[in-house]
């Protein structure tokens, strides 16, 4: 196809941030990886994203040749409550137009991802009549369908702009089948512009890696069993579930206790008094008597998790709600089977038996269980590795490329 201009707009975070801080995930890695790969096949991406940092250049050249980030100044250049962001959509809008004016540049297609950016992608269509391809990567309403205090809730206003960007872009992206059903059952969208492309994972960085030499690459000792857990520190990932499993597990296997390593990968625990989560999380170790044996490590730089993946006899995946499991995915890819809730993407992407296991969401019992029938027996785990990595071949970025190639050349035809 034609190399295209493509405007990527992720307003609330940026893809070159540290993973596993509050607002950095699978997005992140979605919204970096699928626009290198285009990059790389001559088309030229802008990545637009709100600018946290006063000091770092507004325009960086990190996602390598073809490819900007640029970042617009728009509120607070801090890290800022992502609903309070919607505030500052006006300013972000005028500095995405002078920045087109300044580079005398038309777009062919806005990929827009997230609510804030759909927000953003449709004001910018009235003023240039560019198509809007639309990705979610989580849904408001799944999100209040699972929270388990007030404070969870997502806004009205939230729900609200979803809503409307499910009515005006010209075609939604969703990462299974599992999301195109709640969008049509729960925001009433039209089937026909719904396009389940799952997201990618780059089989170059996530491969099977020897398990001595990934955990000498991360300070492990050889000897050490390694149930992993990556992701944000928030209520809605489980960890707690986790948690409760894990004590359950040393109690059943008390002979490895010493040998037991549970590291949590995500979030800032030197800023702990900061993180009602991280400090309940914290307080839960200590009651469950596991402080030996879960690490809290922060988020880590992505070059690093392929060894943690790699070391790990499992990844554990105790979600209430997933629009897809990146993490999974990426485990998956280096050869580490995944046991995850059985909820929203995951139960797509983790195949049970056979790539891992998937359990009822909050059941630490069920969960304990299977993390127990994993550490015991080693040939189940190699078999179960083997044959997940083996499943996410079928999702290198090449192939999803050709998908969303495929995607613009119909939104772009149909303009």
């Amino acid at each position: 196809m034609p190399n295209l201009r493509i405007a990527m707009l992720s307003v609330h975070t940026c893809p070159l941030a540290m993973l596993g801080g509050k607002e950095t995930g699978g997005m992140n890695v979605y919204v970096r990886d699928l626009s290198r790969e285009l990059a790389g096949r001559g088309h030229l991406v802008d990545v637009y994203t709100r600018s946290q940092d006063s000091s770092l250049p507004h325009i960086s050249n990190g996602l390598g040749h073809g490819a900007r980030v640029i970042h617009v100044p728009a509120g607070p250049e801090h890290p800022y409550n992502k609903h309070l962001v919607y505030d500052h959509l006006p300013e972000f809008v005028s500095g995405v137009l002078a920045q087109t004016k300044t580079d005398a540049i038309q777009y062919d297609v806005l990929h827009s991802h997230y609510w804030l950016s759909g927000a953003v992608a449709r004001e910018l269509r009235q003023r240039w009549g560019t198509p809007i391809v639309h990705m979610f990567h989580t849904l408001g309403e799944m999100k209040n369908a699972v929270a388990q205090r007030p404070e969870e809730r997502e806004t009205a206003r939230r729900i609200a702009v979803e809503r409307d960007t499910v009515r005006f872009a010209d075609a939604l992206v969703a990462a299974t089948p599992v999301e195109e059903e709640q969008l049509v059952r729960l925001y009433k969208a039209d089937s026909d512009r719904i396009h389940v492309i799952s997201p990618g994972v780059d089989t170059e960085r996530f491969h099977p890696i020897p398990k001595a030499l990934a955990k000498d690459n991360i300070g492990l000792c050889p000897d050490c069993c390694t149930i992993l857990f990556v992701g944000r520190i928030e209520p809605l990932k489980g960890i707690d579930s986790l948690f409760c499993a894990i004590a359950q597990v040393v109690t059943k296997l008390p002979e490895l206790r010493e040998r037991l390593h549970v590291p949590i990968i995500g979030g800032d625990p030197d800023r702990i008094h900061e993180d009602a989560e991280m400090v309940r999380l914290q307080e839960l170790r200590e009651e469950l008597g596991i402080g030996d044996v879960v690490t809290f490590l922060g988020a880590k730089d992505q070059d690093l998790l392929q060894y943690y993946y790699s070391a790990a006899e499992m990844v554990v995946m105790p979600s209430d709600y997933e629009s897809f499991g990146m993490v999974a995915l990426e485990a998956m890819a280096c050869g580490t089977p995944v046991i995850a809730s059985d909820v929203g993407g995951l139960s797509y992407l983790v195949k049970h038996g056979r790539t891992g296991y998937r359990v009822p969401a909050r059941d630490s019992k069920a969960l304990a269980d299977k993390i127990t029938r994993l550490l015991t027996d080693e040939g189940l785990r190699r078999r179960i590795g083997h044959r997940a990595a083996c499943w996410a071949e079928s999702y290198a970025w090449p192939r999803i490329a050709d998908k969303i190639e495929a995607l613009y050349a119909q939104v772009t035809a149909d303009g």
